[in-house]
């Protein structure tokens, strides 16, 4: 794992991949914190236009235009670059920024995972960049915050890899988590990027529900790993991505059993005891996780379910969470990543909720 001197206050950061729906969260947030001076944004496409002809919600927050620039004209102009680019795309250009001295965060999904045969069985290609796995830090601060804080290059998390993990993170810590753990996952279309292709585009799921990708989604291998480190023990995961009516959110429904002997009572302690000082957490007891009340926020709903005892002598329990995939499932997240590697609170400008209705 790289080092981390000091970064600069204020901190140069240039946005990669600044038009795509994860830049424009970035930016959003990014533009109005009083550490960071946003300093390049670079795209492959819209380029000299202004921001704001690209994303209208940005206007008047910077003159800077869309810039096409190599590298080592980028890293001239910032002390950190996030990367918002496609997994496979990712790979070369973040490990020029890290050669070049720049710290990183990278939203793509090309250094999460630490196994290269992982890596090219569930993306579906070589890896360009191989000896680079494993030295990057995971940039979820409920797994890693210490070590994020003095990381040079950051894989920042998926977003189902985030409302999973989460949900399941402190039963693994219990020791509770063994065998199979069966996911359903919903999700909303921003989630496939700015650019809509058949399948993915807005109005031909606007009215329709669809899985896609059952148990060879991108985000397991990602998933299995994280719980893996925190204490689970051959845990498997069978998860079925579907394809939601919604713009923003993500809503999950884990399941896995327990054995029979563990009290009810003890169950209900794990999650309040995993998160009572995790702000941007909520552990639900009256009610179940809903999209409509965390979208266009950071913040997370969890809660439990306890079912009856089985007749093999163990109990089903059900993890449900609810986040927006491009906040805390996405760029929010490595805001988050950023406060830390700058020092500061790393909830520091993220705590707005969500609008309602």
């Amino acid at each position: 794992m790289h080092s981390i001197s000091p970064l600069p206050n204020p901190c140069r950061v240039a946005v990669v991949g600044a038009t795509g729906y994860g830049g424009a969260e970035l930016l959003r947030h990014l533009l109005v914190h009083p550490q960071v001076q946003v300093s390049k944004l670079i795209a492959k496409d819209n380029i000299g236009k202004r921001l704001d002809d690209v994303h209208l919600s940005l206007a008047n927050l910077t003159d800077l235009v869309i810039e096409d620039l190599t590298p080592q004209e980028v890293a001239a102009h910032a002390d950190l670059v996030c990367v918002g680019l496609p997994h496979r795309v990712s790979a070369d250009i973040v490990a020029k920024y890290i050669d070049l001295g720049v710290a990183v965060v990278d939203l793509s999904g090309d250094f999460r995972l630490a196994d290269l045969a992982q890596y090219e069985k569930y993306y579906e290609a070589k890896h360009s960049q191989p000896q680079r796995l494993g030295s990057f830090c995971y940039g979820m601060p409920e797994m890693n915050r210490a070590a994020i804080a003095q990381s040079r290059a950051v894989a920042s998390p998926g977003c189902f890899a985030t409302a999973i993990t989460l949900a399941l993170l402190p039963f693994a810590r219990a020791n509770l988590l063994h065998g199979r753990v069966r996911v359903v996952a919903m999700t909303g279309s921003s989630g496939s990027g700015a650019n809509p292709v058949l399948g993915t585009h807005h109005p031909l799921r606007a009215q329709t529900l669809r899985a896609y990708k059952p148990l060879t989604h991108q985000h397991v291998p990602e998933i299995e790993q994280n719980l893996h480190l925190c204490g689970a023990t051959e845990v498997r995961l069978d998860m079925v991505p579907v394809s939601a009516p919604l713009v923003r959110g993500i809503l999950t429904t884990c399941f896995f059993e327990v054995d029979a002997n563990i009290e009810v009572g003890t169950l209900q302690e794990i999650l309040p005891g995993a998160y009572n000082n995790e702000r941007l957490i909520r552990v639900l007891q009256n009610r179940l996780p809903e999209v409509n009340a965390v979208a266009g926020s950071m913040f997370v709903e969890i809660a439990l379910s306890i079912g009856d005892l089985n007749g093999n002598g163990t109990r089903t329990c059900v993890v449900h969470s609810a986040l927006d995939n491009l906040i805390k499932g996405g760029a929010g997240q490595a805001v988050q990543s950023i406060n830390l590697m700058l020092g500061l609170d790393e909830n520091f400008g993220l705590l707005t909720p969500s609008q309602w209705p």
